[in-house]
């Protein structure tokens, strides 16, 4: 498998930590995104919309972080991480949603103001950062696991955002539950860190 790759997108992290998890031997392909790599005809081929990750698996090419993490659970037969029965499908699924959405609007928003200098407005992004984490914050006062009673890809899908909320001035110390969840997703084996950036809260 080739996964084509920046480090610093969590969204390509994501990718990572589940092979990771699981596993799978891969290559690791660089995208130059400052360089507009990812908008050259040959990276368009692979994804139409110009962005990382995107998985090769000797020629079968699956864009997007959640549908990598789809696609390789179902080639493995990994029903532990997504299950499949239609409840347990339906809860990952909820938090792959999230990810996509709120976590895409929220702290991976904030994180892009400060570590790409993307233009969106902070108090507007961290606010909305805020809300989505009280939301996730009370889901895990009532369990270990986002979707499960073991983690799925529910948890990987928003581990990464999450975790490097502080890099977007969003500040974890008020959701002791998902430091909790934070710790025990970092416990895992196969655990890949994600790399930081003395942005945000940890430029301090």
């Amino acid at each position: 498998m080739k996964l084509y790759d920046l480090p610093l997108s969590g969204h390509a992290h994501r990718a990572r930590l589940f092979l990771s998890l699981v596993g799978v031997p891969y290559e690791t392909v660089p995208v130059d995104l400052p360089g507009g790599e990812h908008k050259s005809p040959a990276f368009l081929t692979l994804n139409p919309f110009g962005q990382v990750p995107v998985l090769d698996d000797d020629g079968t090419v699956i864009p997007d972080s959640n549908a990598i993490l789809v696609y390789v659970a179902r080639k493995l037969g990994r029903t532990d991480w997504l299950p499949e029965d239609p409840e347990g499908a339906a809860r990952v699924q909820r938090w792959l949603s999230v990810a996509a959405g709120p976590i895409a609007f929220g702290p991976a928003a904030a994180r892009l103001v400060t570590v790409f200098g993307a233009a969106f407005r902070p108090e507007e992004v961290i606010a909305r950062a805020h809300a989505i984490l009280t939301l996730v914050e009370g889901e895990l006062a009532a369990r270990d696991w986002l979707a499960a009673g073991h983690p799925t890809l529910a948890d990987v899908a928003l581990y990464s955002y999450v975790a490097a909320a502080p890099e977007g001035n969003v500040d974890l110390a008020p959701y002791p539950g998902i430091r909790a969840w934070l710790a025990r997703v970092e416990a895992l084996p196969g655990f890949l860190p994600f790399p930081k950036s003395p942005a945000g809260l940890r430029a301090a």
